[in-house]
């Protein structure tokens, strides 16, 4: 069962109503269970959303390596730009909330210092395999099994909401959104990485040659080249970005809007829409950018198509909801 500290962040998903230690809620008089250690808080979704949940199910993504440890996973994170400028930006003390957060990884490497990180997850297998890799890393992560659109934690309870490689596989991610921004407080921060409509055309090209030639033939994915003596990983991969059961694709025009919709201010993308701007550092990723000239942010979001087309397009966008 998680702390109390985790614990009091918890909602019912169906009144939103505060939940009991023994995940009991008193307005709707509804008791939940925790297999596993894990807080079943998702209400019975049907549709769209039940096929996606299936289809993680059956392959849990992104997975681990053999005889992984915390330091691998530090260092597979150091080498992103995007995960070590996430976590010098994000207070020691914080509370974190990673929606989608699939097996675990990014919860697990931003649970440091004095952050209290709560994953959440729609398929239970993941989350297995993120709370298993939590207790033998020694992490002080914490997990749930819920849907982002009827979400199990309180609105406005966090200072850092995530969301990375998830709203585009929901059936509506604007609405999707609108239920993320919900949950982070006044001054806190938003972060929503998702495939971009220009950045993701080389993958759609090996997509429909994979697809032609019965995926014996994927050219140019650095991948599933480099996943090649992991046949779960790379199985989970080719899952995930060639059979998807769901994907939208998205520009930044298109995520600010959502933005003003939902009272977040835009702060800055990821990579910058400043065509000569170094990876943020020291905490810059949750600052306003140096400039947003419109012509400059779409000669890089064309640009992003040659930066980001090689591992499937993702771009983030970060705001802070106002106070």
């Amino acid at each position: 069962m998680l702390p109390a500290e985790a614990l009091e962040l918890l909602a019912c998903p169906r009144c939103t109503g505060p939940l009991s230690a023994g995940l009991s809620c008193a307005p709707c008089r509804r008791r939940y269970e925790a297999p596993d250690g894990i807080p079943d808080l998702r209400i019975a979704s049907e549709g769209r959303t039940e096929a996606v949940r299936a289809f993680y199910t059956a392959a849990p993504f992104p997975g681990y390596p053999p005889h992984d440890s915390l330091w691998a996973l530090r260092a597979r994170a150091g080498r992103s730009d995007f995960a070590r400028a996430l976590d010098e930006a994000i207070p020691g003390d914080a509370r974190v909330l990673e929606l989608g957060c699939g097996t675990g990884q990014m919860s697990l490497f931003l649970a440091s210092a004095d952050r209290l990180v709560l994953g959440a997850d729609l398929t239970r297998a993941s989350l297995v395999l993120a709370v298993r890799h939590a207790r033998s890393f020694q992490v002080n992560a914490h997990f749930v099994e819920t849907d982002l659109r009827r979400p199990g934690v309180l609105p406005g309870a966090f200072d850092v909401v995530i969301a990375s490689g998830v709203l585009h596989h929901t059936e509506d991610p604007r609405a999707s959104f609108a239920a993320m921004a919900r949950l982070v407080r006044p001054g806190g921060v938003v972060v929503l990485g998702l495939y971009h409509a220009f950045a993701r055309l080389p993958h759609r090209l090996r997509r429909a040659i994979a697809r032609a030639t019965g995926y014996r033939f994927i050219p140019f994915d650095p991948v599933l080249r480099d996943r090649g003596a992991e046949p779960d990983r790379r199985a989970a991969w080719l899952r995930d970005q060639y059979q998807h059961v769901e994907e939208h694709r998205h520009t930044l025009s298109e995520v600010r809007g959502w933005f003003r919709e939902n009272g977040v201010d835009y702060l800055r993308a990821f990579p910058s829409t400043l065509l000569d701007e170094e990876p943020p550092r020291g905490g810059a990723l949750f600052t306003a950018a140096a400039d947003d000239w419109p012509l400059e942010n779409l000669l890089a979001q064309c640009r992003w198509a040659a930066a980001l087309g090689r591992e499937g397009g993702l771009f983030v966008t970060v705001g802070r909801r106002r106070a």
